[in-house]
């Protein structure tokens, strides 16, 4: 592991990682009431927008889009398709592949989550060059945080 020199701090504040997480909070806060009028949580509301930008995505693609282990998604699609909104189906081509697919409900949903997106930019206050640059910076930061786990346990 690469380390660097600091100065030690007690103070959370001065924490980046408090920052992130208290921000997720911040953020879950403020998708909640939002999403509950949808009656979705905010890891469905991700696999919809998934799915209404392309429909019939493999398990797989889903997950690896989403960073999310099978173990996790399986649970979730699960969830999904018992409140109508997915269904999964065995690829016709390779019987090992599973893909979800929107049902009519989940279809009909798009339009009355159209305004999340503009509330939550609306909340959050920023330009769109700004929100641009602060998703680049984290994307950015998260890929150094995978690459820099990978290689400790590679070196373990």
């Amino acid at each position: 592991m690469t380390t660097h020199a600091t100065e030690r701090t007690d103070t959370l504040a001065d924490f980046l990682c408090f920052s992130v997480y208290s921000t997720s909070h911040a953020f879950n806060r403020l998708y909640r009431p939002l999403l509950d009028e949808l009656e979705l949580t905010y890891p469905q509301y991700l696999v919809m927008q998934l799915l209404w930008s392309k429909d019939g995505r493999s398990v797989k693609e889903i997950g690896r889009e989403l960073r999310l282990e099978s173990n996790t998604l399986t649970p979730l699609l699960k969830r999904m398709q018992t409140n109508a909104l997915v269904e999964r189906k065995r690829d016709a081509g390779d019987e090992r592949v599973v893909r979800i697919h929107l049902t009519e409900r989940g279809h009909a949903l798009r339009e009355q989550a159209a305004d999340v997106p503009g509330c939550v930019a609306s909340a959050i206050g920023l330009s769109r060059d700004e929100l641009a640059s602060l998703t680049k910076t984290l994307d950015d930061l998260r890929d150094r945080l995978i690459s820099e786990s990978d290689d400790s346990a590679d070196n373990r």
